[in-house]
């Protein structure tokens, strides 16, 4: 029997800030939308959903979801992957594999203070970049995303 496999598990790639920021500063028309989240995190865990949602109803545009997962990389195996496979997330999850918070959040973002959850939205090409520093609801989500498409 072909096809793929539905119950098969996603790879959840262990990524350092360097490869995360080359990401984030292609210049391309796609809009990406990059969730800092941690399996600890309940306002975190309770909005994933939402962005499960763009995922789906945005998958024909040029919007990328990205999950980066502030876990501790020691917890990839036992926490992480099951959490995604539970979950059934279908939208890319990396985890961010690194120790020092202090040393990089300004890299990512100058007004992010640490706070969980926290969301990018960017687009490159149009020269657009914000920063949400909250729990969203699926309007909220939507209304900011709306923002990048026009």
């Amino acid at each position: 029997m072909a096809g793929p496999c539905p119950t098969q598990a996603q790879q959840v790639a262990l990524i350092k800030l360097p490869e995360l920021q080359k990401r984030l500063s292609r210049n391309t028309d796609t809009t990406y939308v990059i969730n800092f989240w941690a399996t600890w995190c309940a306002p975190c865990v309770k909005e994933l959903p939402y962005f499960e949602q763009v995922n789906t109803t945005y998958a024909k545009q040029k919007v990328k979801v990205l999950l980066v997962s502030m876990d501790y990389a020691s917890q990839l195996d036992k926490k992480v992957k099951p959490f995604v496979l539970k979950r059934g997330l279908k939208s890319e999850v990396v985890l961010l594999n690194e120790t020092d918070p202090n040393s990089w959040m300004d890299k990512v973002d100058g007004k992010w203070s640490g706070a969980l959850p926290f969301t990018l939205i960017i687009n490159n090409r149009k020269q657009k970049r914000m920063a949400y520093e909250q729990e969203f609801t699926q309007p909220e989500l939507t209304a900011a995303l709306q923002q990048f498409l026009k």
